[in-house]
């Protein structure tokens, strides 16, 4: 049996990779086709974490040497096969360079998640970008754009694999039976957001949105679940929340508006998605090429409002969910209510994307990976 080892941010860290990472950790290790898995955590700095049985070393983000040393650790190691996950901003360096500390000095074959692939990068993150390229047997995208992306950077299409973001398997149930058993809920038409908070994800569009709403379905309730990200608390603490908050005073919407910050168990998160009508999802920046957060309230079969970022517009097509404009409220109040007012095409909305997800749950998701293991390992 072959062992894998996972190179990338992990829990308890908050962190949407760490979360993915360790859906996909999980996931793989229960087709049992594989050995234990090792997992190298990228930690913030030396920041210590209570991480689980899998986690053999870590890498301080801003040490170089870490980096050589994760890999002499790999490659003393039984492992087979190195899975890097990577996102510009996990990693040392300008643009997360460090990692290729690591790349040159690993003798193991390596397959690279990139949850980044912007269209525009600086020529600095192209070289960094190529050079994990250049190191990897495979490059896994998550969306046809994106691998589009990657071939405009030269990066060989041979090279490319697409499997989805993974999301749970979880029933679909009607909201309104979860609703009662969630404080506050009962009898209310739910709205909700979720993930680190940051000024990209667009959430004032949606407070700004409400005074139109609201004036014809009283009952709304708009949620907004999860603290602000760790990064960008160290950088300006809960400015963001706090205007979100104090927005949410001047327009009077103290009954229509509520904030859960803290950073919800997944049992618990998906009891809130499951509650949900409406899952809304406003993101500024138009070449994000992967939201877990989406993904999330795909695999509970929500009826969903985007903007049209690069990872919603393709898997959101064909009826699957409405579009709405980048930063505009009134874009946002005519598609919730368009979507309250026509319960059918929110019924088939989220039929049709709930039916869609069934394609990427966690089991399915890591039975792509391993089958991609095995290839390039021949076994």
């Amino acid at each position: 049996m072959n062992k894998i080892a996972y190179v990338s941010s992990y829990p308890p860290r908050e962190c949407g990779i760490a979360t993915f990472t360790k859906d996909l950790v999980v996931a793989t290790n229960q087709l049992g086709i594989f050995r234990k898995p090792l997992v190298v955590a990228i930690n913030e700095g030396n920041t210590i974490y209570n991480y689980d049985r899998f986690v053999r070393c870590h890498i301080r983000r801003h040490f170089p040497k870490d980096y050589v040393e994760a890999a002499g650790c790999i490659n003393s190691s039984k492992a087979d096969l190195v899975n890097l996950q990577h996102e510009f901003g996990l990693f040392g360096g300008e643009w997360g360079e460090y990692i290729n500390c690591f790349l040159e000095k690993i003798q193991k074959p390596v397959v690279s998640t990139l949850h980044t692939a912007s269209p525009s990068l600086e020529p600095k993150a192209q070289t960094v970008l190529k050079q994990i390229a250049k190191h990897s047997s495979k490059i896994v995208t998550m969306t046809n754009t994106a691998k589009q992306i990657l071939m405009a950077y030269d990066v060989p299409r041979s090279k490319i694999e697409i499997i989805q973001h993974g999301c749970p398997d979880v029933p679909f149930v009607d909201s309104n039976k979860v609703k009662p058993s969630l404080f506050g809920l009962k009898g209310k038409i739910v709205l909700s957001t979720f993930g680190l908070i940051s000024r990209g994800k667009g959430i004032e569009y949606v407070i700004k949105a409400l005074p139109e709403v609201v004036e014809n379905q009283p009952e709304i309730v708009y949620l907004v679940i999860g603290e602000t990200h760790p990064e960008v608390r160290k950088s300006e603490g809960e400015r963001y929340r706090k205007k979100l908050i104090k927005l949410v005073d001047d327009l009077d919407l103290h009954e229509h508006v509520k904030f859960h910050n803290r950073f919800l168990l997944k049992r618990e998160l998906i009891k809130y998605l499951q509650a949900t009508d409406i899952y809304v999802t406003p993101y500024l920046e138009p070449n994000q090429i992967s939201s877990g957060t989406l993904v999330y309230a795909m695999g509970t079969g929500k009826a969903i409002i985007a903007t049209p970022y690069l990872h919603a517009q393709e898997v959101l097509a064909e009826g699957r969910g409405l579009f709405c404009k980048f930063r505009d409220h009134r874009s946002i109040a005519e598609g919730i209510s368009q979507l309250l007012e026509d319960e059918e095409l929110r019924r088939n909305m989220q039929r049709r994307v709930y039916s869609y997800s069934r394609d990427f749950t966690w089991a399915v998701v890591a039975k792509r990976y391993a089958g991609l293991y095995r290839r390039i390992l021949n076994t």
